[in-house]
Order: C-alpha cells, then structure tokens, then sequence
C-alpha cells in the first residue's frame, strides 16, 4: 500500500464514507466506501459500494501500488 501524503490528496474535501483511495493507470484518483478490487488498467468497487473521482493527476505506470487505506479524519 502506498503512502497518503506523498500524492498530496484533498484529504479535508473527501467525504466521510471513503476508506479507501487508489490510482488508475490513467491518473485518475477515486475514493471509495470498499476496498476495491484490481482490473486490468485500475481499481472498482465491485458493485458493492460508492466511488468518487477526487483528483486527476498525470499517468502513473505504477498505479497497482497507489491503494491507501484511509484512516480516521
């Protein structure tokens, strides 16, 4: 799992349901209520929960290290 501040996320903005952020390869950055799961060029919530787009940044070839699990705000 990656490190929070280093990606310099709006952790002040995010709502109270995301427990989890992650990276596509794209750069898009999403919040999530789950734990999601990994597809071929990013991360879903499997149908079970909500997702948020939070920020979008450039590219990023090392998008399957980007999961953050959130802790208390």
């Amino acid at each position: 799992m990656s490190s929070i501040n280093k990606h310099k996320l709006p952790l002040t903005e995010l709502p109270e349901w995301v427990k989890w952020l992650a990276q596509d390869e794209d750069g898009a950055w999403w919040g999530y209520s789950v734990e999601p799961l990994e597809f071929c060029h990013g991360w879903y919530e499997n149908e079970v929960g909500m997702r948020k787009k939070i920020k979008q940044s450039a590219p990023n070839p090392d998008w399957k290290n980007t999961l953050i699990k959130v802790s208390s705000r």
